[in-house]
């Protein structure tokens, strides 16, 4: 890996998991979902190289079969409460033990399976030429938002009313519930996918976050903006897989 001017690639992949078992390692279309992370950095031109950050021993050999470095990440920081933030800097700083400490760093999640490397190489891109501080992946979204009011209970704990029942109240969020417009009429804002973000290393030092400075983004795909969360995400990403994988991997 180069030393000056390096991008590198950060996955961080834990063993535990809530919401699914072994989640970084299921499969979808045949691919673990680290394997797909990393193929899809490998795959950038842009990336120098990929590191993924676990403490689980066979995401270690998965990730190293699909070409990525492992940094092994310690049992404080691998809990449920443990940030991704933590897994970067933890990275960052083995790296630099060794004289390795990257320019950029390209932050990816497992948990979305299909990350086109071309957007990596655009967010990239933005980094390095200064258009951007961090850029990060999202897609359109023309959805009226709504809230439900809440109301502190007996303890001061906020609580949701009962949107069911005569006090409960919907608020509009994101527009003006007495005015519809048209979707092709509307701005669109942009959902945040969690699939990727990209930042200079030195300033995710200073800030400890992955939003910092001038913020971006890259509109990707909404077709392949699937994050993976319960079982049912895993069935509609293999279902999707047959569509998006051939036009990924460069086939018309």
């Amino acid at each position: 890996m180069r030393t000056t001017g390096s991008v590198v690639a950060v996955v961080p992949a834990r063993a535990g998991s809530k919401g699914i078992a072994g989640k970084n390692l299921r499969p979808v279309a045949g691919r673990s979902l680290v394997r797909r992370a990393v193929e899809a950095a490998r795959g950038a031109s842009s990336i120098d190289a990929v590191v993924v950050s676990t403490d689980g021993d066979a995401i270690a050999v998965e990730a190293e079969l699909a070409g990525a470095r492992v940094v092994r990440r310690p049992a404080d920081l691998a809990g449920d409460e443990a940030s991704s933030e933590s897994a970067v800097l933890h990275v960052l700083d083995t790296l630099a033990a060794t004289g390795e400490e990257p320019e950029v760093v390209v932050f990816l999640q497992a948990t979305s399976p299909f990350i086109d490397p071309a957007d990596l190489d655009t967010a990239v891109a933005r980094v390095r030429d200064g258009l951007a501080d961090s850029v990060f992946s999202a897609t359109p979204s023309h959805a009226f938002l709504w809230r439900i009011e809440r109301e502190p209970d007996g303890a001061g704990t906020a609580r949701a009313l009962d949107h069911d029942g005569p006090d409960g109240t919907a608020r509009a969020v994101n527009h003006d519930a007495a005015v519809r417009p048209r979707r092709q009429d509307r701005e669109p804002e942009y959902r945040e996918t969690g699939a990727f973000y990209v930042f200079r290393s030195s300033a995710f030092r200073q800030h400890h976050h992955r939003f910092h400075g001038r913020i971006g983004l890259v509109v990707v795909d909404p077709r392949g903006a699937i994050d993976i969360d319960d079982p049912s995400d895993l069935t509609l990403a293999s279902v999707l897989a047959a569509h998006l994988d051939p036009a990924l991997n460069g086939a018309p």
